[in-house]
């Protein structure tokens, strides 16, 4: 699973050098035939501590004295360098990030900046390939070199401010078959999808709105993407007659069909279908056979 270094160590380390990985204000010092350089602090000496921020990335009409926002990395050579240009992640956050190449030691992903984002092999979750959309987070390793980290949930809090039955926002970083879809509610805190309450097929990066079932005593969520049977009922029954459209007005669907089947047609537990069509049959829109329904 690896080693990453906590905040504190990301803190310590960025304070003594550059805030590596992070957007920084640095005044212009002067300008060589390669780029800016930009001052950030005195030393002991009096001297100014700078960072090279190459031509390409200067501001039409900077002078000298003027102050830049600028992100700040290590180029190909492990040289600290400035960039006008705002990457995809920046330490401590979380990203969705495409894939541009796997190799044995690790793989290489698209943050928005010329110098591929490293993702260590034992950073990963799973077999990659490229192409995928990854969701990792961003971190400073024991060498001061930026990485990434599929691991997302080791920076996690586990205080989240809701309760049962609240609508939250998250993206999924993991999904396993066996267990759910593994949601970062507000980029912040841990979510479960339990597999039974997975009804829509869902993607790594996938952004979700979901309702809490249970704030666990660890601050662990578990979560469901369906509302309370009061409210999802409009919406199941209208994905219902919907099928039953597509079908021209016959679903092989069921009082007595199997709960697999239903949900693999419809993305809806037995129950839920149930309540859609029996309401819907209230209504007076459909029959309902023990092998079929029909549109009236």
């Amino acid at each position: 699973m690896g080693a990453i270094r906590r905040n504190a160590d990301h803190e310590r380390w960025g304070l003594i050098m550059w805030n590596l990985g992070k957007q920084a204000v640095l005044t212009v010092d002067h300008f060589t035939d390669n780029g800016a350089y930009l001052k950030k602090a005195e030393d002991k000496d009096g001297q100014p501590e700078t960072v090279l921020l190459p031509n390409r990335y200067i501001p039409e009409g900077t002078r000298i004295g003027d102050s830049l926002q600028v992100f700040l990395y290590k180029d190909s050579e492990d040289r600290p360098v400035a960039t006008t240009s705002r990457p995809l992640i920046e330490v401590g956050g979380l990203a969705g990030l495409k894939v541009k190449a796997v190799t044995g030691i690790g793989a290489f992903l698209d943050w928005g900046l010329p110098k591929d984002l490293f993702l260590p092999y034992k950073e990963q979750r799973g077999e990659l390939k490229v192409g995928q959309t990854v969701f990792v987070t961003l971190y400073v390793d024991k060498s001061d070199r930026l990485c990434a980290s599929m691991y997302v949930d080791r920076f996690f809090r586990n205080d989240p401010p809701y309760k049962e039955g609240d609508r939250v926002s998250g993206t999924v970083y993991e999904i396993n078959p066996e267990i759910g879809a593994f949601v970062a509610v507000d980029e912040k805190y841990y979510g479960l999808i339990p597999k039974q309450e997975l009804y829509e097929k869902l993607n790594v990066g996938e952004k979700v709105a979901v309702r809490v079932l249970k704030k666990r005593p660890d601050g662990k969520l578990n979560l469901s993407t369906r509302r309370k049977a009061y409210a999802q009922m409009r919406t199941d029954a209208e994905i219902l007659m919907e099928h039953l459209d597509m079908a021209g007005g016959i679903l092989g669907l069921g009082d007595k069909s199997d709960a697999v089947l239903i949900k693999a047609e419809l993305s809806m537990s037995k129950n839920a279908f149930k309540r859609a069509a029996g309401g819907l049959m209230k209504e007076g829109k459909i029959r309902i056979f023990d092998d079929h329904i029909e549109k009236i």
